[in-house]
């Protein structure tokens, strides 16, 4: 799957941020909202070339659960309002592989939410539909 951005077409990639401008921006306790609503707010961000993410605490929303998103998923950056938009529901991060501290370095789990959110996984968001 591709989408159109700034006039060219690229395939996704799950941990590299789409826009680059606020890159320089610590989005530490910036609110996350998915397409459907807010999940709660942003422990930690990392800005490594190809492996970024976010992890994100959702509060009591899924019990106190976090959650690791690939950079691929941030639609926008609120800088006034603090806030970071993801093109994904809440349902579709809600049922994503669980994390736990010891997995935030471990290539099998990344390459398990890569899957989950990549093209055609129950994560995925195609821009183009809708879904």
């Amino acid at each position: 799957m591709t989408y159109q951005s700034t006039g060219t077409t690229t395939r996704w990639q799950p941990w590299t941020y789409r826009e680059r401008s606020w890159q320089d921006v610590d989005l530490t306790d910036f609110k996350i909202e998915a397409t459907d609503g807010e999940i709660g707010k942003i422990d930690q961000a990392t800005y490594e070339l190809d492996g970024s993410y976010l992890i994100v605490d959702t509060g009591p929303w899924i019990f106190g659960k976090k959650v690791m998103l690939p950079a691929g998923v941030v639609n926008a950056v609120d800088l006034e309002n603090r806030l970071v938009l993801v093109d994904r529901t809440k349902e579709q991060i809600k049922n994503a592989p669980e994390l736990n501290d010891d997995m935030l370095h471990s290539p099998e789990y990344r390459e398990r939410i890569g899957m989950y959110y990549g093209e055609e996984g129950p994560g995925w968001y195609d821009r183009t539909r809708g879904f």
